[in-house]
């Protein structure tokens, strides 16, 4: 089971295989569960071996993934990140645990959650209060620049009420977050990156446009 892992080549490695550990970015694989089925997402396009997969069998708790990390010096990461192959919000009191833990070892781990926003539709209530002290960056995924395109993109059980949705989770983590990053991919084209920006400078956030993987 790859709990803690960086990405490698064109693929994943799970850090206790790296010869340093060194300055290492390092992801924590969480859960499966998303409530999007993105068009675009390596769970629908990319087929993995058993050794360099993301999928869990089941879910770690909360002391197996700080057990993992009592493995290797917190000193050494260059940044921790809540990623993987599901949303890590689905989970976010144990990423709150967890990212606590982590801040107690050493305080100025930069802490990011890399999410689709949608986790106060979830969970039913605003989770963004939670973040404070403990995550430095939320980078969410903005993927198109109307609500009926991301629809179709991300396939969200929350049907349309999803992008409006996200954006306002934006808008309230800049409360308790100190850098709070919308991404689109860069396949979208020009015209439609643009309209993002705009989006993301009447919100007052950045901006980022990521690479397409195949």
């Amino acid at each position: 089971m790859m709990i803690l892992y960086t990405l490698h080549g064109n693929g994943y490695i799970d850090i206790a295989h790296l010869e340093s550990q060194k300055d290492v970015h390092v992801y924590v694989n969480l859960t499966n569960r998303c409530p999007c089925a993105c068009t675009f997402c390596l769970r629908q396009t990319k087929e993995m071996s058993e050794s360099n997969t993301l999928w869990l069998k089941q879910e770690p708790t909360v002391d197996e993934v700080i057990a993992e990390f009592q493995k290797y010096h917190i000193d050494d990461f260059a940044e921790i990140t809540f990623c993987g192959f599901g949303e890590p919000l689905t989970r976010v009191e144990d990423v709150v645990q967890i990212a606590t833990f982590l801040k107690h070892c050493k305080k100025d781990i930069p802490i990011r959650i890399n999410t689709n926003g949608l986790g106060n539709l979830i969970h039913e209530k605003d989770i963004t209060p939670m973040f404070k002290d403990c995550i430095d960056t939320i980078s969410i995924s903005l993927n198109a620049p109307d609500k009926n395109e991301y629809l179709e993109l991300t396939r969200s059980r929350f049907g349309l009420q999803s992008f409006d949705a996200m954006l306002e989770f934006a808008v309230k983590c800049k409360d308790y977050v100190p850098y709070v990053v919308l991404t689109v991919v860069d396949i979208i084209g020009e015209e439609k990156i643009q309209k993002c920006q705009n989006i993301c400078d009447n919100l007052g956030v950045k901006l980022r446009v990521r690479p397409f993987e195949v």
